[in-house]
């Protein structure tokens, strides 16, 4: 049995990693089939490494929580040949007169995965998540073939994490989609969302029904002991010594010249690949520069992704919808003759607001020039007024609420018309999710997915609907077993124990962001109290400008948004400020924050300052004590200066509270 695991093995790298098969397909059906009744005759000697236990064990109800032991970082997008020889540019910089060297990789438009061997063992497969904590998929990830249940022992590689993307071949979509089509299941719009989609099944046997391939491009972490690898070409050739899979059109060049060169000729190129290419990556090759460059609070300096330009395609537009978002802004979007741009279906395109529609002169029924912006978002570019026929006809936006009927107002200044009903229909699913958000009330298990079923089958027609759930109602929905239907209870019980600030923020007054609740909670100390306050006692409250009391008399003047707000309170939760402890170390200090932190997250570093006493704001004014800067600070940073306040780095702030 060791033997022909070893045998397929070998022939499963030859074939997955090398593309280089040296038996026929039937002589190595014939070695698992020979494995397989082995197997049979002595269960208790398979071993964990075998190909036959690529998918093993029943479904799960979720997907368990895993802390990355080194953050899964974004990578910083750059879209023209001045953005990449400027960051060239600071690299060198920080780097003095020292030789840099680069690697450059194709961007394959996949999902993220971490994975960790353990002698030589695959023990774990994590999503990105948040970049500090993924979900365990590890079953689901033995099913993809490209990925080695047991790396070559012929190779250093032992215990270590090695991250890559997983993604699923045009072909391969292609013909997933003819068997969903068939089956009359709705169709992958892209090969990104199918590979995401397929690796997230609660149930390995989907995931290995469907065709997911991998490549491998990072070596993240060694077991102590063990010296990486100098630089990151050394470790892709280290990672296929061992056994896994990395891209072959993988490139180390000397100077920025050549990643231009680089970019330029995979420009048409990266349309032959198997897989869908949206960019390339470029590294800086020394693991020890790496480490001297270090990161921002979101990305890597050492690495930058380039995105080539948006592909356009011409179609007919058949019509402009009005979609109603969270805080009831009507937006028109355009319905589109479907048409492929880049591999991907569009139907449909976002036209921001009625002022866009005039300025580009569109009318419904025009031919128009559609693109992908970075690759992404779906634009109408303009119309081809060569093609009008004369039966085009104008657009014009609504003056009520195309769902609820509720007026639409415009104010003065602002380009978008809303509905200020909260309780319209259309805006509950994007209020819902606001809501249940972690920055809001963290309902955790309360996404996306759930809430469109809430609604659609008439569970929940408001955000105070959720505190009336009970277990037996959400056992029937979609990918909601016993455990987990109890955890998502239990979750929107213990938000009601959030404070009140928390509480202002989740209703989504417009304007109203993080920093603003927490003002005006402090300042005003009630709901009633903010539902009782004239315009020029809310303006009287730090940083809250005409604009944003204007928001919150009209939330508060519309009787659906007072009835929600009683059924809140009736559900428990707080409309009042708790007693607030005085005398901390930072009382009476005013603190405003700009640009990006490295240590921390700037609501962190706020929710810090506001523990010991001290006060947060959003506008620079006389009554601001502190103003600290971050990386790229905004014009704060500037009126600042200008009235002499005190300026302090993160490194000072930190110090500042540390002795507090």
């Amino acid at each position: 049995m060791s033997e022909l695991v070893d045998q397929i093995g070998y022939h499963d790298e030859k074939y997955y990693i090398e593309d280089n098969p040296v038996i026929s397909d039937y002589e190595y059906d014939q070695l698992v089939k020979e494995l397989q009744e082995l197997e049979k005759n002595h269960p208790d000697l398979i071993l964990p490494e075998s190909p036959t236990q690529r998918v093993s064990g029943g479904p799960v109800e979720e997907f368990p929580q895993v802390e990355h032991k080194v953050a899964m970082l974004s990578l910083a997008n750059s879209y023209s040949e001045e953005e990449l020889r400027e960051w060239d540019a600071r690299v060198r910089r920080l780097l003095g007169d020292e030789k840099v060297e680069y690697v450059i990789e194709p961007k394959i438009d996949g999902l993220g995965i971490a994975i960790v061997y353990e002698n030589g063992l695959l023990v774990r497969g994590a999503t990105r998540g948040d970049g500090k904590v993924g979900e365990d998929v590890t079953q689901n990830i033995k099913t993809i073939k490209s990925i080695p249940l047991r790396l070559n022992p012929k190779g250093t590689l032992r215990t270590a994490e090695v991250r890559g993307e997983i993604y699923m071949p045009v072909e391969g979509l292609r013909e997933l989609n003819r068997k969903r089509e068939e089956a009359g299941e709705q169709l992958f719009a892209n090969p990104r969302n199918a590979a995401a989609g397929s690796l997230r099944q609660l149930d390995p046997k989907v995931t290995a029904s469907r065709p997911l391939d991998a490549i491998l491009y990072t070596l993240s972490w060694m077991e102590t002991g063990n010296q990486m690898p100098p630089t990151q070409d050394k470790c892709l050739e280290v990672m296929k010594e061992s056994g896994l899979r990395t891209n072959p059109n993988n490139r180390k060049v000397d100077s920025i010249e050549k990643v231009l060169e680089h970019i330029d000729s995979w420009r048409t190129k990266r349309e032959e690949l198997e897989y869908q290419v949206d960019g390339v990556v470029i590294k800086v090759d020394s693991i020890e520069q790496q480490q001297r460059l270090g990161f921002t609070s979101k990305d890597p300096r050492w690495a930058i992704a380039y995105k080539y330009p948006p592909q356009q395609m011409t179609t007919k537009l058949l019509d402009i919808a009005v979609h109603v978002g969270r805080t009831g802004a009507l937006t028109p979007v355009a319905v589109l003759e479907p048409v492929r741009i880049g591999g991907v279906t569009v139907s449909s395109a976002t036209l921001h607001n009625e002022d866009e529609v005039t300025r580009k002169g569109l009318r419904i029924g025009d031919y128009v020039l559609v693109e992908r912006a970075g690759e992404v978002i779906p634009q109408v570019v303009k119309p081809i007024v060569e093609r009008r026929t004369g039966e085009e006809r104008e657009f014009k936006m609504p003056v009520a609420c195309p769902v609820c009927g509720s007026k639409a107002t415009r104010d003065e200044g602002e380009a978008v018309r809303r509905c200020v009903n909260a309780s319209c229909p259309a805006q509950v699913k994007e209020r819902l999710i606001h809501w249940c958000s972690r920055e809001a009330m963290d309902c955790e298990g309360v996404g996306p997915s759930l809430v469109n079923q809430l609604v659609d089958k008439g569970l929940v027609k408001d955000v105070g609907d959720l505190y009336s759930l009970e277990q037996q109602d959400l056992m029937g929905l979609e990918r909601i077993a016993e455990k987990t239907s109890s955890n998502i209870i239990e979750a929107i019980k213990g938000s009601v124990n959030a404070d009140f600030d928390r509480v202002l923020f989740a209703l989504g007054i417009r304007h109203v962001g993080r920093t603003t609740a927490q003002v005006l909670a402090e300042k005003m100390e009630s709901m009633d109290r903010i539902h009782r306050a004239t315009v020029e006692e809310l303006s009287r409250t730090e940083g809250v400008g005409q604009i944003v009391v204007k928001a919150i008399r009209e939330f508060m003047d519309n009787p659906q948004n007072l009835q929600l707000i009683g059924k809140l309170r009736k559900a428990g939760l707080k409309m009042e400020m708790g007693k607030r402890s005085t005398g901390g170390p930072l009382e009476g200090k005013v603190f405003i924050f700009t640009g990006e932190l490295e240590s921390m997250p700037r609501t962190e570093a706020q929710a810090l300052v506001m523990s010991l006493g001290g006060r947060i704001t959003d506008s620079v004014s006389k009554s601001v004590d502190y103003v600290v800067v971050g990386s790229e600070p905004g014009s704060k940073y500037e009126k600042a200066r200008s009235m002499d306040k005190t300026i302090m780095n993160e490194r000072q702030f930190l110090e500042l509270v540390k002795k507090k």
